[in-house]
């Protein structure tokens, strides 16, 4: 996938990663449509900027009329409520699944039929590979996203679209501010983002960017008791 001269949409885009992947892309020679459910909070110089809420099916096919021509589909928007599974609000766990499963979902069938000789990039997480207190309804929608993503590659593959995943622990944005996230794991959002196009442009199914995700990814062949022993530890 060749950035220079693609014309991206990118979701998520009035802050945190998403932000960093839309001036990222323009930098590297991109059109770029940077998408929101509040426009008005988007700014990035250069973009076209989109209202998009991935969970409402009429605000999807909008953004699919307005945002033509695009080849490059990064999709960034996600919540984190903190919502755990047995004892947590239906609601948000819901929102959770809505959001990074049937939103991130909605937006690939809309925009797929563009997508031949392109490219999908889905920010997942190394929490969809375990779990952690405070993040039942995330992993678990994360984990659904990240299995939607290999399907997806799967299905898309007759007409020559990458997908890639992009994996990470933590990295110091607005979702993570006020967690409690210790310092040093916490990965410069803008190196993220880099590691990410990079990864895409050389065609990589998965992007691991940070140690976090690499040691996690790394533990999945090994008993889960004993990975859980140490991450408790």
């Amino acid at each position: 996938m060749r950035i220079s001269g693609a014309t991206a949409l990118v979701t998520g885009a009035n802050r945190g990663l998403g932000r960093h992947f839309a001036t990222n892309l323009l930098a590297r020679g991109a059109t770029v449509y940077a998408a929101a459910r509040r426009p008005e909070l988007v700014d990035v110089p250069g973009a076209e900027v989109v209202r998009l809420d991935i969970t409402d099916p009429a605000s999807v096919a909008a953004a699919a009329r307005t945002a033509t021509g695009v080849n490059l589909l990064v999709n960034n928007a996600g919540i984190a409520t903190g919502a755990e599974l047995v004892g947590g609000d239906l609601d948000l766990i819901r929102a959770e699944m809505d959001t990074h499963f049937w939103g991130t979902l909605s937006v690939i069938r809309a925009f797929a039929p563009g997508l031949a000789g392109g490219a999908i990039l889905n920010v997942l997480s190394a929490l969809s590979w375990f779990a952690s207190p405070g993040n039942g309804a995330y992993a678990s929608a994360k984990a659904a996203q990240w299995n939607l993503t290999n399907a997806v590659r799967g299905e898309l593959a007759a007409q020559r679209t990458q997908v890639t995943g992009l994996f990470l622990g933590a990295a110091a944005t607005d979702m993570t501010a006020g967690k409690d996230v210790p310092e040093h794991l916490l990965a410069d959002p803008a190196a993220v983002v880099g590691a990410a196009l990079d990864g895409l442009e050389a065609g990589r199914w998965e992007v691991l960017a940070d140690e976090t995700a690499a040691m996690v990814k790394g533990s999945l062949a090994g008993d889960p008791q004993a990975f859980y022993s140490a991450i408790g530890a």
